[in-house]
C-alpha cells in the first residue's frame, strides 16, 4: 500500500521544510508548496490525501485555498495560523477546514492531529460508501425538518423527501436534537456540550465547531452560507426551522 501523501503549504521555507521533513520521518510522503498558485497547479494532476495550511500567505491567502478545496475535493484540510484571529479560525471551520493548530506548533501534536484526520475521513468516506436502507420518511411527531432534510428521532437518520437515508455518527444526532430542542434559541458552545452529553470536552475547544461544519454540509442548500444553523458572532449557534 503506498504511504498516504501530505501536502504542506507555507511561504516559509523553515516551516515547510521542517514539517515536511518530520511528517516524511513518520510514514508519510510529502509535497511542498510555497502558496496558492503552485499548489493549484499541482491539483491539475495530483491529489494529496491532507493538506497542512498556512493561513496567512502573501497573495491568495490560505481562506481562499480552504474555500476551493472544500468546494471541489473532499481533501481533509488542517489549517495553520500564525494569528490569535478567532475569526479566522471560525471562518476557516465553516468554510469546511477540519482542524487548525497555532504557529509555531508542536510537530508531534501536528502529527497526532493528521493521523485523527485522516481516521476521521476515512470513516466518512467508509460511511458513504455503504448503501443506505430507502423507505417512507417517518411519521411527523417523530421527525423535524433541517433544512434539506428530515431528523428521524427513532433511527437516528436524516432523511430526504424522497426517503432516502443518510447516517449520522452520535455526536452528530446529538448535536441535532439539542437544536431540535430548542428552536430560535441562541445556545453557547458550554450549552451545547452540555445538552450533547460531552462533558468532558472544553467549551472552547474546537469540536463542536467541527461537527457543526460537518452538519450544514448534510443539511444546508449551502453551507458555505448556512441559514439553518446560523454563528451567532461571540455568543454560539442558533437553529432556524423557518430556513
Amino acid at each position: 500500500m503506498t504511504d498516504p501523501l501530505i501536502a504542506v503549504v507555507d511561504d516559509e521555507a523553515p516551516t515547510r521544510e521542517m514539517i515536511s521533513d518530520y511528517i516524511r520521518m513518520n510514514g508519510f510522503r510529502t509535497e511542498t508548496f510555497d502558496g496558492g498558485p503552485s499548489f493549484r497547479a499541482f491539483l491539475n494532476s495530483g491529489k494529496p490525501d491532507l493538506v497542512v495550511l498556512d493561513l496567512n500567505m502573501p497573495g491568495e491567502d490560505g481562506l481562499s485555498i480552504v474555500r476551493h478545496l472544500k468546494g471541489t475535493t473532499d481533501i481533509p484540510v488542517i489549517m495553520l495560523t500564525g494569528t490569535a484571529s478567532l475569526v479566522d479560525r471560525v471562518v476557516g471551520l465553516e468554510l469546511g477546514a477540519d482542524d487548525y493548530l497555532a504557529k509555531p506548533c508542536e510537530l508531534r501534536e501536528l502529527l497526532a492531529r493528521i493521523r485523527s484526520v485522516m481516521r476521521r475521513a476515512q470513516g466518512s468516506q467508509n460511511q458513504a460508501a455503504a448503501p443506505m436502507p430507502a423507505g417512507p420518511v417517518p411519521p411527523a411527531s417523530r421527525r423535524i425538518r433541517f433544512g434539506t432534510k428530515w431528523l428521524d428521532f427513532d433511527a437516528q437518520l436524516l432523511a430526504d423527501e424522497d426517503g432516502n437515508m443518510m447516517q449520522l455518527v452520535q455526536s452528530e444526532f446529538a448535536l441535532l436534537k439539542a437544536f431540535a430542542d430548542n428552536p430560535r434559541r441562541v445556545l453557547t458552545r458550554e450549552r451545547l456540550l452540555d445538552l450533547a452529553s460531552v462533558r468532558d470536552a472544553d467549551p472552547f475547544d474546537r469540536a463542536i465547531d467541527v461537527r457543526i461544519t460537518r452538519i450544514r454540509r448534510k443539511i444546508e442548500p449551502d453551507p458555505a452560507h448556512p441559514t439553518v444553523i446560523r454563528t451567532v458572532r461571540g455568543s454560539g449557534y442558533i437553529f432556524s426551522p423557518e430556513a
